[in-house]
């Protein structure tokens, strides 16, 4: 069998995230219906969203972009409402969303201690600032599975990834993108020319859903869980075998 490359995101993947998000919005939500008696959940929420993805796409993934859509959110119905007291308590509600325990999505050990086992290469490549993301390796020491072999983007995207390749040497015949997004993780590994597994998350964020609109030179394969990883790359490495 031959050992094969592969590439794991970390948020949604690996770990819970998209979760912690939706309850601290809906909290700032039920915040905002209290200050401002005549908006809906919808229009709060739209309205954040609107001002968060603008923000991505401005600044990237960094932590503080979160907490900072909420004010700007805040900020836009209390100039309405004529009411601007309330800023930092808003910015509190969005840093709660980063001080939450990290809980691992199920299988999440089983999987990556039977795909050291195989013997396979394990990186890390995830979204994000440097404190933030390293908060949750640390919690669920992670570094046993991918030591130092972690990669933190700020744009997640396709150059990042195609960076970290050349940083690794890699062989496109045997190094894989294993990710819930396809806008981040999926996307730029079809673009790179290298293998991709999609694990759907259940609570998916606008933000990751595109089209993939490309040939893949590689395999592009949609698991339904986490847990089929192990199979899908053992088969791929045995048939490799047979084939050379």
């Amino acid at each position: 069998m031959q050992k094969q490359t592969l590439l794991f995101n970390l948020d949604d993947t690996l770990v819970h995230c998209n979760k912690y998000f939706r309850d601290t919005i809906n909290a700032f939500v039920a915040q905002l219906q209290e200050w401002f008696e005549k908006l809906t959940k919808e229009e709060i929420k739209q309205k954040q969203l609107e001002i968060d993805l603008k923000s991505i796409e401005k600044y990237g993934l960094h932590s503080s972009r979160f907490p900072e859509s909420l004010v700007a959110t805040y900020l836009f119905f209390s100039e309405q409402n004529h009411q601007d007291i309330h800023e930092d308590r808003v910015k509190k509600i969005g840093q709660s969303v980063f001080e939450v325990p990290i809980e691992p999505l199920p299988n999440m050990y089983e999987v990556l201690d039977e795909l050291k086992k195989q013997g396979h290469s394990l990186y890390l490549h995830t979204g994000g600032d440097e404190e933030n993301q390293g908060r949750k390796i640390v919690q669920l020491e992670l570094a046993k599975y991918f030591e130092k072999r972690v990669f933190i983007s700020e744009h997640k995207d396709t150059p990042a990834l195609k960076k970290i390749l050349n940083q690794i040497k890699y062989d496109p015949k045997k190094t894989w993108m294993i990710g819930n997004s396809l806008k981040t993780d999926i996307r730029p590994a079809v673009e790179a020319g290298i293998h991709a597994i999609h694990v759907p998350s259940e609570l998916e964020w606008s933000y990751n859903q595109v089209e993939i609109d490309i040939e893949p030179k590689g395999k592009l394969i949609t698991a339904h869980s986490l847990l089929e990883v192990p199979e899908i790359i053992q088969k791929h490495a045995q048939e490799t075998v047979v084939s050379t």
